[in-house]
């Protein structure tokens, strides 16, 4: 079952980051990202947010389990969703923990590595 547009402005609305936090479809399914960090996945309407020490320290309790068949386990955050401050808290600390997305190569690099 593919997630619906309701979920995903109901996650977007409790978290409470503005432009901070976007989301990408992707095969019915979304990406939320933090400042262009993937944070968690909204996957047939559940919360999936990425492994974390934040996740272990703030909600060490909810339930893990794949998002989509072949991930390794995430949190499953749906419970968090009407405790706005935490459920925000979460998410800017995961992010705080991830990455910075490697920069994306422009057409022309690309055509060039040929």
């Amino acid at each position: 079952m593919a997630t619906n547009q309701d979920f995903v402005d109901y996650v977007t609305e409790q978290v409470a980051l503005g432009d901070r936090l976007t989301q990408k479809k992707m095969f019915g399914e979304y990406a939320f990202y933090v400042d262009g960090k993937v944070v968690a996945f909204a996957c047939d309407n559940s919360l999936f947010v990425k492994p974390s020490t934040a996740a272990t320290r703030l909600a060490p309790n909810l339930p893990q389990r794949p998002p989509y068949p072949g991930a390794k386990d995430y949190l499953v955050a749906d419970e968090l969703l009407d405790d706005s401050d935490l459920i925000r808290q979460l998410i800017l600390e995961t992010a705080a923990l991830m990455p910075v997305p490697k920069p994306k190569k422009s057409a022309s690099a690309r055509k060039s590595s040929k």
